[in-house]
């Protein structure tokens, strides 16, 4: 594992993340408590949260978010402003009015398995799996699993022939 990413860049926020070997951090990143594999390649205004894993050989392009409890394999393609979510039912308080913390929800882990790629635009849901190799369109909405070499396309994501 390396001290920190292989590069220098302004104003990114790296607080106890574990890298890889050969990785380029762009600025205007944040990344906190995770995990980002040998020679992946993190775009500018990127936030990667506590807890989410980036495997080696990936590319995860500019203004993309990925929560916690998302987990993403080796050599997966992220596109531009790609959004995670880890929660299918988001309240700001609780029934009494409080405010909610971590107790009051469940993660929803989201798993996106090797080769996969992400077009820009994409939300993934949470407690959804990408299979290997499938290929999520740009702007799709995925709310339920994508099969190994898939294509899926729109809102909600459907398979779609490649072409």
């Amino acid at each position: 594992m390396a001290d920190g990413p292989a590069n220098e860049a302004p104003n990114r926020q790296l607080n106890d993340v574990e890298f890889g070997e050969n990785v380029v951090v762009q600025p205007f990143t944040n990344l906190y408590g995770c995990r980002i594999g040998d020679n992946t390649r993190i775009g500018p205004f990127v936030e990667v949260q506590r807890g989410a894993v980036i495997g080696a050989n990936c590319k995860i392009q500019s203004h993309t978010f990925i929560c916690d409890g998302v987990t993403i394999e080796d050599e997966v393609f992220v596109g531009h402003g790609v959004m995670f979510v880890n929660d299918k039912v988001p309240r700001a308080t609780t029934d009494s009015g409080t405010l909610q913390n971590e107790q009051d929800w469940t993660l929803l882990p989201t798993h996106v398995q090797r080769g996969a790629a992400i077009g820009s635009g994409a939300v993934l849901l949470g407690g959804v799996t990408v299979g290997a190799d499938a290929l999520v369109g740009a702007g799709a909405v995925v709310t339920r699993d994508v099969p190994r070499g898939e294509t899926v396309v729109g809102n909600p994501a459907r398979s779609q022939a490649r072409v």
